[in-house]
């Protein structure tokens, strides 16, 4: 049995959708990280989909250059996350206006 390319595309916006979903509605950061973290996993689903469809490897090396991306957003942002939830554990989105000057 073979899965077609609609399935992996619509499960790759139903992924994206959750997370731009969770985005938009939730105000924890960590909730909000692992919410771009699935919308990047869901346009990884997708290129990985055409790349398997088109028969091309361009797909997959996205698929490579977006993982890096998303690690280094991972250690940068989560060391910044840190260091506020050390100081004040409550801390939301909102609350990150002190980081000025």
């Amino acid at each position: 049995m073979t899965v077609s390319l609609q399935w992996y595309i619509g499960l790759s916006v139903v992924l994206f959708g959750m997370g731009a979903l969770g985005l938009l509605i939730r105000r924890n950061v960590l909730v909000m990280y692992m919410c771009i973290e699935l919308m990047l996993n869901a346009a990884n689903i997708a290129f990985v989909a055409f790349a398997e469809k088109l028969n091309d490897i361009g797909g997959q090396a996205a698929v490579f250059f977006v993982l890096v991306v998303a690690a280094a957003e991972v250690v940068v942002g989560l060391g910044i996350v840190v260091a506020i939830f050390r100081r004040r554990p409550d801390t939301t989105v909102d609350d990150l206006h002190m980081m000025k000057g």
